[in-house]
């Protein structure tokens, strides 16, 4: 671990860069994982296996906002302790950290399993995916605990600035998930559970190799009798984690919410339109890769300089992640816009349904800029423990102009104007925490968590 007076020796950039680009290659190799396993059901299984998962996704993404804003929240504290060099509050932060999504991973497993079938007729499930629903949902919902310990490892690591050793247990993760779904299904006879199981075993599997390699090394984090010891939860630390945390899970939920209003929107459109926008989504999904991940190094990089009694670093973390969205970002902006007809061809082969979408990413993909901009101001000031007003402003971006500007535009300017709606949301995102960080926050005196 470097010294606690220069927490990243060198230039700032470089660090920057071996923290984010295997942030960025992980982030890609999950959404790979899922996607292989999606066509491997889809392929082996047929359409309605594939309906099945897809209705389970929601809910899923709802119990995964609560538990990444939690973690967020550790990674704060772990990223501030870290670089204060107190060795002793790392593992205590995440010995927390574990023990209380363990906790949560059981009861969501629990409560899931037994209400699955109220579940899905509270979503609406077509009754001719019924089954297959009520299995893969049964399955995923066993997969919890597992899932939760995976994402909150990830988190903790990440608070320490250790992002590339996660992208090797991911890719043992993808290659180990892609070949146990196929062989569940084929061999083992198994149906749409397949894809939940496979997930989970890969998971722990990667998970075990991680434990290994950090015994091996004497790592602070190795899974030993010491860290074992605090996954009993501190309550202290738990409720700062939970105050930092909890904030982003809300926002989070609220994205996701007013997602499934901007869907309803679309769908007035009729199926080419919500063919356009499942295209433009999944392109839009890897162009802010950059952004998220730039913004999360950007949090992760303030808390270890706070904690190491730096704060005068912090404006260089911003100019650094600031150049790093400009270039990364707007690279990948650039690259669509020049070739934005394959891109979306990738996803499908109906003529109209392209000329939709490319017409639609034209419109949205550059204001993934002032996404990773809003997103960079938010984690920085994220990092000194100020969550409140960084999550009113990204909520009041989505309630007060996203959704107001969606619905009226609308009826003003077609299909366009919802995606216009997306624009004004992030434009209102980037200067609201541009303004809060410039003249309130960083007039603050900032001090360590721990």
């Amino acid at each position: 671990m470097p010294p606690a007076s220069q927490p990243h020796p060198g230039p700032l950039w470089r660090s920057f860069l071996a923290f984010v680009l295997p942030l960025i290659a992980q982030n890609i190799l999950q959404s790979l994982t899922m996607t292989i396993n999606s066509i491997a059901v889809g392929q082996i299984l047929g359409t309605q296996a594939l309906a099945s998962l897809a209705t389970f996704m929601p809910l899923a993404f709802f119990f995964i906002s609560f538990l990444i804003g939690i973690t967020a929240g550790a990674s704060i504290l772990i990223g501030q302790a870290w670089g204060a060099r107190k060795d002793d509050v790392v593992v205590a932060v995440a010995g927390t950290t574990l023990g209380v999504t363990l906790g949560m991973g059981i009861a969501i497993a629990a409560v899931g399993y037994a209400a699955t079938p109220a579940i899905l007729g509270w979503m609406g499930a077509p009754a001719d995916i019924l089954d297959n629903a009520t299995r893969y949902a049964r399955a995923a919902f066993l997969t919890m605990p597992v899932l939760f310990q995976f994402i909150a490892i990830t988190s903790i690591l990440r608070g320490i600035g250790d992002t590339m050793r996660m992208l090797f247990v991911q890719m043992i993760v993808t290659v180990v998930a892609a070949g146990l779904t196929v062989a569940m299904i084929r061999q083992l006879g198994m149906g749409v559970e397949a894809a939940a199981l496979s997930t989970a075993v890969a998971q722990a599997v990667g998970l075990a190799v991680l434990g290994l390699w950090l015994r091996r090394i004497g790592h602070p984090l190795a899974p030993t009798r010491m860290l074992l010891a605090r996954l009993v939860p501190d309550r202290a630390l738990l409720g700062t984690v939970l105050r930092l945390g909890l904030p982003t899970g809300v926002q989070l939920v609220v994205g996701s919410l007013s997602g499934l209003v901007i869907v309803g929107l679309i769908n007035g459109f009729g199926s080419d339109a919500t063919a356009a926008y499942g295209a433009v989504t999944q392109v839009m999904t890897y162009v802010q890769f950059p952004a998220l991940s730039i913004a999360i190094a950007a949090s992760i990089f303030g808390a270890q300089a706070i904690g190491a009694g730096q704060t005068e670093r912090l404006d260089e973390v911003l100019r650094t992640a600031l150049a790093m969205n400009l270039l990364l970002t707007g690279g990948l902006v650039a690259a669509v816009y020049l070739f934005s007809r394959p891109v979306v061809g990738l996803f499908t082969s109906n003529a109209e349904v392209i000329e939709l979408a490319q017409h639609l990413l034209h419109i949205s993909a550059w204001s993934a800029l002032m996404f990773g901009a809003g997103s960079i101001f938010s984690g920085i000031m994220r990092s000194s423990g100020t969550v409140l007003p960084p999550m009113l402003i990204a909520i009041g971006a989505i309630v007060l102009v996203e959704l107001p500007l969606a619905v009226t535009l609308s009826r003003t300017a077609g299909l366009a104007g919802i995606w216009w709606g997306y624009v004004g949301s992030f434009a209102a995102l980037m200067l609201g925490q541009a303004a809060f960080f410039f003249l309130v926050w960083r007039r603050r005196r900032i001090v360590a968590l721990v």
